[in-house]
């Protein structure tokens, strides 16, 4: 049986240099699990992997969206697949790496059927966001599905919002509607989560922020200063800084925000790998642990 050699964790934690090294030792190519790498124009905010990182092991479903399109989990799980299945054709294994947790799902289990969106529910979501917030999507996300509230991005509007309408249209949780009977894959998953200790990891995130401000992330985001309604630059590290742009703050509280954002969404990450007891963790200093670990679990 073909294996997928899964590696998740929080934001920083030092996935892309695992799953390289563990892609060379298997000699196999590695497929991103990541929402927002998946876009060509955000580059510096997105951790994209670096030309030399690129060049020592293929990678697929990086830069291959513009922010204008539309793009989603359902989609990427087609053409995940896709791409896995091609690997498959001359290797045995394949690495699937990144933090989008719904991604990788998409991949494992495969996304439930999720009802159509009434044009007018979704505008009446819309317009609860433009009149009231942020915080009112959190209330009515909670009341109508605390399960999903706790793990999901409570900073991301786009990803409130949508299950908000799925919660109104099937008159039930998303998080119910996630939980339908998991589809049966042609392959075998090793799943692999890494993490550090809480210091040590917030500590690289604040450390990483400060290096991408220093490679020019604010004059990216200047640079998609038109498209910051598009949905895949609400996000973090773009949002702060079309905050700062639009006079909503400073440029210092824009770069302190992105670094307790970060933060924020990396616990989540962990909350949402930890949900399920499927994933064997690891610290990403334990290459040859887990290289052992791959290869007693490959079937």
């Amino acid at each position: 049986m073909n294996n997928l050699i899964v590696i998740a964790g929080p934001t920083a934690v030092g996935k892309t240099k695992t799953a390289i090294e563990v892609a060379k030792h298997f000699k196999t190519e590695i497929i991103s699990a990541d929402s927002r790498q998946i876009f060509i124009e955000p580059h510096i905010g997105t951790a994209v992997p670096s030309d030399e990182e690129l060049s020592q092991v293929k990678h697929y479903l990086i830069g291959t969206k513009h922010v204008t399109d539309n793009y989603n989990a359902w989609i990427y799980e087609q053409e995940a697949l896709e791409t896995i299945q091609s690997i498959f054709r001359t290797h045995n294994v394949a690495v699937l790496v990144g933090g989008s947790g719904l991604y990788i799902d998409a991949v494992c289990n495969g996304i439930d059927e999720i009802p159509d969106i009434d044009p007018e529910l979704r505008a009446t979501i819309n317009a609860e966001f433009e009149n009231n917030g942020i915080l009112s999507l959190r209330k009515t996300l909670q009341r109508l599905d605390p399960e999903y509230y706790e793990i999901v991005d409570l900073s991301n509007p786009v990803r409130l919002k949508r299950a908000i309408e799925i919660c109104l249209q099937a008159g039930k949780p998303y998080s119910e509607l996630r939980k339908s009977q998991k589809k049966q894959r042609p392959f075998n998953c090793i799943k692999i989560a890494l993490n550090l200790p809480r210091e040590e990891l917030y500590e690289k995130i604040n450390s990483r922020v400060d290096q991408m401000v220093a490679q020019g992330l604010e004059a990216e985001v200047r640079q998609l200063e038109d498209f910051q309604e598009c949905m895949a630059l609400k996000t973090v590290g773009y949002r702060e800084f079309f905050d700062y742009f639009n006079g909503k703050c400073t440029k210092e509280d824009a770069i302190e925000k992105i670094k307790q954002n970060t933060r924020k969404y990396a616990k989540k990450q962990i909350t949402w790998i930890k949900r399920t007891n499927d994933y064997t963790w690891f610290s990403p200093y334990e290459t040859e642990k887990i290289i052992a670990h791959i290869s007693a679990s490959i079937c």
